[in-house]
């Protein structure tokens, strides 16, 4: 499967299982493993939530792949305006649903073809830097770059390489770049799936003309503030 087959079948996945995300992030049926665990996932959620807290705040921010709304309901609390965007229409319904902020602009498009009209004060992405295909990246990174006025800010979260983070049923992870992932009712989709180092992914930015850091909440999730 090439680049583009991998991106679109991505795209299928995501908008077939916008009912059912919210299931990997509050831990429940497949991704349950029990309480001690899911307490030390929310004790590393609550860590990215207080560093995007104080990294992102009264600015304009586009936030690309905004998904459910889990980290929009955030953004809309401590910034005057948030343009989120999403391939998924599925996803953006539940979004607009959660966090029912008239301060939230929303859009559907395909984030790798889509250009914004306008520049923001900040850009923030949640789990999406690891969907983003690696022979795509710089170009990635540049595209962010024109996104943003002057000297903003780029807020990222995402997964570190762990197992018990995925679901009971899927294959083991590892570091070819793509995953096999199944829904509830057993379609199965191959999706892009790239996991970083923090330092590793502090280094290549840093090499891309980025400045600033990436940090680990210890098991699951890195993030990283950035500015060119």
């Amino acid at each position: 499967m090439d680049e583009r087959q991998l991106i679109e079948q991505q795209v299928a996945y995501y908008r077939a299982r916008a009912h059912e995300y919210d299931e990997w992030y509050f831990r429940k049926g497949r991704y349950d493993r029990g309480a001690k665990h899911r307490a030390r996932w929310f004790r590393e959620i609550g860590i990215v939530e207080e560093a995007l807290r104080e990294a992102i705040r009264g600015r304009v921010v586009l936030e690309l792949a905004c998904g459910t709304g889990l980290w929009t309901r955030h953004l809309a609390e401590t910034n005057p305006r948030v343009v989120a965007v999403d391939a998924s229409p599925e996803a953006i319904a539940i979004n607009q649903e959660r966090v029912a902020s008239p301060n939230v602009q929303y859009i559907v498009s395909d984030i790798f073809s889509w250009a914004p009209p306008e520049r923001f004060d900040a850009v923030f992405f949640a789990f999406w830097l690891s969907h983003v295909p690696p022979g795509q990246l710089e170009a990635f990174w540049a595209q962010v770059r024109t996104m943003l006025k002057g000297a903003g800010r780029v807020f990222f979260a995402d997964s570190l390489l762990e197992q018990s983070s995925t679901a009971k049923n899927h294959s083991p992870l590892d570091t070819s770049g793509v995953v096999k992932r199944k829904l509830n009712d057993g379609r199965e989709f191959e999706i892009v799936k790239v996991f970083y180092e923090p330092s590793d992914l502090q280094a290549r930015l840093q090499n891309l003309g980025w400045k600033g850091s990436v940090h680990s909440t210890g098991t699951f999730f890195l993030y990283g503030s950035v500015t060119p």
